[in-house]
């Protein structure tokens, strides 16, 4: 795994995105984005989530 994070906290994945913390609260309690619940604890596995991104592609619309 090297030095790669593999699991990050809401703020890491706020930061990551480019995304405010609470966006990723609100896709978290409504389960629009992938996550890990450990007891009360939230974690988002970078590999899941870069999944799921290329899943929420738009193409453009081409005349």
């Amino acid at each position: 795994m090297g030095s790669e994070q593999r699991y990050l906290s809401p703020q890491e994945l706020s930061q990551y995105l480019g995304i405010a913390t609470q966006t990723i609260y609100e896709w978290t309690s409504q389960k629009k984005i992938p996550f890990i619940k450990l007891g009360r604890l939230v974690k988002f596995d970078v590999a899941e989530i870069d999944a799921w991104m290329k899943t929420q592609r738009v193409e453009p619309y081409n005349n």
